[in-house]
């Protein structure tokens, strides 16, 4: 992709997953790169963290 466009990182406590989505979204359709959270531990990710030691 050619073009200016701003690389904005989003960051702060995973119990709010909807203001992070929220805001990814807007940033986003915006035309603006974000880097955002993957997992929100905080907010009911749990099942994918409870796993993470297997086959270790």
């Amino acid at each position: 992709m050619k073009g200016n466009y701003k690389v904005i990182t989003l960051c702060g406590s995973t119990r709010f997953k909807d203001e992070f989505m929220g805001a990814q979204l807007w940033l986003t359709l915006a035309g603006n790169k974000v880097i955002s959270v993957g997992l929100y531990g905080h907010s009911g990710d749990n099942e994918v963290l409870e796993n993470m030691d297997e086959g270790r």
